[in-house]
């Protein structure tokens, strides 16, 4: 019986991974509608279902909204890419959202490539809930700082765009975004051509989603949605911060309000664009595909989710590609073998369990190398469960220690968190200065770096603790680390905000 599991998950294992190559093979496509069901998607349920293996909306006579209202793509965010898909509609008006914000109720808001029935306003770039139209079919326009667009060119004759539209029938649409510039395309015909400069309300990431509008019944399906992520303009940097699931009693192992404080911090930095995703690995099959650096900051060990499957196989692609890799807290804890060395080669070391140790303790940070992350940071000193002892690859070129204490022959002696020792070889180890964190400019040109605290969620709140973090993430990214470092302000409501609802323990 054992054997013939093995052998049907060898099977599963392979289709899943020619799937996933295939997808990457379809010239960087992936599908995020598995034209089943509506796995991964939000909507009222009145309206949205799956039908004949296509989404699809409608509304009736007897089952009518009374507003706009929208289906969101909820397994990640958009930034610059190129979308396609095919539509088909029955009465009505709707359109796709894209780097739009939601309201309750599933109201959305932002850009949207429109379609209709009628003879108007398919192919127009429409901000719903926003400035309105930005572009009529046919017209290629300059959005100006006062938020007005002036039409400086022509993409095509709107009559011709218009007539190439089956009514009643699917048709393909494609939304490029890349920066400011925004393009829609209609059945191969470009319809807008747009260049936002409007910097008070043009915005760069946001959700994407599909319209049902308001009034009259009306029918629209969705079907073979695929994303495709693009570099970012103009030498921008992207940061993804994948949370894990919840762990912990409250206040501790706050990933999913730590990432999304990160990602706050980072919002004021114009070289980097910061994205998250919460409770585990990202079910977006495009999520790395043009990060510049990936922070993990989750639960460890064993069941650590960037050992599991084919998920290594995955980091080291990236890693030789010059993606950045950081892993914070218990993120820094794998086993020996396959999975440490794969650590040592993207960051230059891990804890290892029984060699490497986590006391509570309050090391004084004090001076700091001359290195990008250090950039600005100042003395500081918090009590959290800093790791030391890591498991250093045996080549440590490339390594600079950034957060460095000799932690006392008390500290030392235990108890540790888990397992509480003491160890003979940590007692043995008196007066050694020790790393808590460290950064690694690794040979492919990609950079890494492991940081040990992260365990007590309100020491985020020490300006020079988050600073060294932040300072880490940019400089993975390549991008410039401001010779202040990279501030931020939050506030104690800040530190209140996101917290996984786990009652008490």
């Amino acid at each position: 019986m054992k054997n013939a599991f093995k052998v049907a998950f060898f099977v599963l294992s392979a289709a899943l991974s020619f799937h996933i190559t295939a997808a990457e093979d379809h010239d960087g496509f992936k599908p995020i509608f598995n034209g089943k069901d509506l796995t991964g998607w939000d909507g009222n349920p009145k309206f949205w279902s799956v039908r004949d293996g296509a989404i699809t909306g409608e509304t009736t006579k007897e089952n009518p909204t009374d507003h706009n209202t929208f289906l969101i793509w909820r397994d990640g965010k958009l930034d610059d890419f190129e979308l396609r898909l095919k539509f088909r509609m029955v009465g009505g008006n709707s359109g796709i959202q894209y780097r739009s914000k939601e309201s309750p109720d599933w109201v959305v808001g932002g850009y949207q490539a429109d379609f209709e029935a009628g003879p108007t306003f398919s192919g127009i770039l429409y901000e719903e809930r926003g400035r309105g139209i930005l572009a009529e079919r046919g017209q290629k326009t300059v959005v100006g700082e006062d938020g007005k667009p002036k039409v400086t060119g022509s993409v095509g004759d709107a009559a011709k765009i218009q007539a190439s539209i089956k009514q009643g029938d699917w048709n393909d649409y494609v939304v490029i975004a890349q920066g400011n510039h925004l393009i829609q395309k209609i059945n191969e015909l470009t319809t807008v051509d747009v260049t936002d400069n409007d910097e008070k309300n043009r915005v760069f990431s946001g959700l994407l989603a599909f319209q049902i509008h308001a009034g009259a019944p009306m029918l629209v399906q969705f079907k073979d949605v695929e994303l495709k992520r693009l570099k970012l303009a103009d030498n921008k940097k992207k940061i993804v911060l994948v949370a894990g699931k919840p762990s912990h009693p409250p206040g501790a192992h706050e990933f999913n309000a730590g990432v999304q404080l990160l990602d706050k911090c980072l919002q004021g930095q114009k070289n980097v664009l910061s994205t998250f995703y919460l409770n585990g690995w990202p079910k977006d099959p495009t999520a790395f595909d043009n990060a510049d650096a990936i922070l993990f900051y989750m639960d460890g060990g064993a069941g650590h989710p960037a050992i599991q499957d084919n998920h290594i196989e995955i980091l080291d692609a990236l890693a030789k590609k010059g993606v950045g890799l950081g892993f914070a807290h218990y993120a820094v804890e794998v086993p020996a073998g396959k999975s440490g060395e794969a650590f040592q080669r993207w960051i230059g070391g891990y804890y290892e369990d029984h060699y490497s140790v986590n006391p509570m303790w309050s090391p004084n940070y004090t001076s700091f190398p001359s290195h990008p992350i250090a950039n600005g940071v100042k003395p500081f000193s918090e009590l959290d469960e800093w790791y030391f002892n890591m498991r250093w690859a045996p080549d440590l070129t490339g390594i600079t220690q950034i957060l460095v204490d000799k932690p006392s022959d008390k500290v030392r002696g235990g108890p540790y968190v888990y397992p509480p020792g003491p160890y003979e070889h940590i007692k043995a180890a008196s007066g050694r200065a020790e790393a808590m964190m460290w950064a690694k400019q690794r040979p492919d040109g990609g950079r890494g770096f492991g940081f040990t605290g992260g365990h007590t969620h309100l020491n985020w709140g020490d300006d020079n603790l988050r600073k060294v973090v932040l300072n880490a993430l940019v400089w993975i990214a390549k991008a410039d680390v401001p010779p202040n470092g990279v501030e931020s302000k939050i506030t104690e409501e800040d530190l209140k905000q996101n917290l996984d609802p786990k009652g008490k323990k």
